[in-house]
């Protein structure tokens, strides 16, 4: 078992900087057991169980499987620690008082973008509870156990997903649109995988040329794979009266008020709704919520 100890320069949160890469409570890849976060990956080497914790100043990690020491390499960009974030100049109080409170919030990569498209395909155009729900039985579908002591599992593999006919999602609760969306990708993953090392304007240009991948999807595997801190979830159901009602106190707003608001903190657009988000805030509901559907009961 492999392990590894890294000197933080920084406060590091673990669960405001690696826990976006969990998918819902009943993610089956990851887990939160006392100080530690847990979560499983696969790469090139194979799949890989990853153990964080932080300690006296120091992050520890520890690692199973035949993807190991390939995930234990990539643990400093998926723990953000090389993430120097310029100054944010706030002109919004909150932004400041925020920022001040989270120093632990980083911006981290996991540089996995396949990993990352999967659920964020899943949970396009649905409430988060049909999303997670998807996932899940996706996992358990096709994935498998994951290495280590921690009974986790990892998610399925690209060349798996493109073999699955489009039938066979919808009794995991995804019709036909996702299902297709989610088969080209997987089919064309080794091609994705390729935007870690491109620019960002590049790797979001390849991203968006896939049928079915938009910029609200490009951004949200943006920030996760490529650790782009000015990504923008542009198309997200809450996120545009969240934004306003923290920083105007307009309960809705849409996409390019949102976009104006953030204007001041281009570049660190993505931190700053990462520590809203974080902070709890919620916009007045007013009229009904999105509601759930079954899409496998159709």
């Amino acid at each position: 078992m492999p392990s590894l100890v890294l000197d933080l320069d920084r406060p590091l949160d673990l669960v405001l900087t690696v826990g976006i890469h969990s998918h819902g409570p009943t993610d089956p890849t990851t887990r939160r057991e006392g100080g530690r976060l847990v979560r499983t990956t696969r790469n090139p080497d194979g799949p890989a169980t990853v153990a964080l914790h932080v300690r006296d100043g120091r992050l520890h990690a520890e690692a199973w499987g035949p993807g190991a020491d390939r995930a234990l390499a990539g643990v400093p960009a998926l723990a953000g620690l090389d993430d120097e974030p310029a100054p944010l100049h706030p002109g919004h109080r909150l932004v400041a008082e925020l920022a001040r409170h989270m120093p632990g919030l980083r911006i981290g990569r996991t540089a996995s973008v396949f990993e990352a498209l999967m659920p964020a395909i899943l949970e396009q155009k649905v409430t988060g509870t049909e999303a997670f729900n998807a996932y899940r039985a996706l996992v358990f579908a096709y994935g498998e156990p994951a290495p280590g002591p921690y009974r986790l599992m990892v998610a399925p593999a690209a060349a798996t997903i493109a073999r699955v006919p489009y039938y066979a999602f919808h009794p995991l609760g995804v019709e036909r649109r996702r299902a297709d969306t989610l088969r080209f990708a997987a089919a064309r993953a080794s091609r994705l995988e390729e935007a870690t090392h491109l620019p960002l304007e590049v790797a979001y240009r390849r991203l968006t040329a896939l049928p079915g991948v938009g910029a609200w999807t490009a951004a949200e595997v943006g920030l996760r794979a490529l650790g782009d801190p000015d990504a923008v979830s542009v198309g997200d159901f809450h996120l545009p009266n969240l934004v306003s009602w923290a920083l105007a106190g307009e309960p809705r707003a849409d996409d390019a008020r949102m976009l104006a608001l953030l204007e001041p903190y281009r570049g660190q657009r993505a931190r700053v709704v990462r520590l809203l988000e974080a902070s709890g805030m919620r916009a007045p509901r007013h009229g009904p919520r999105m509601a759930p559907r079954s899409i496998a009961g159709i």
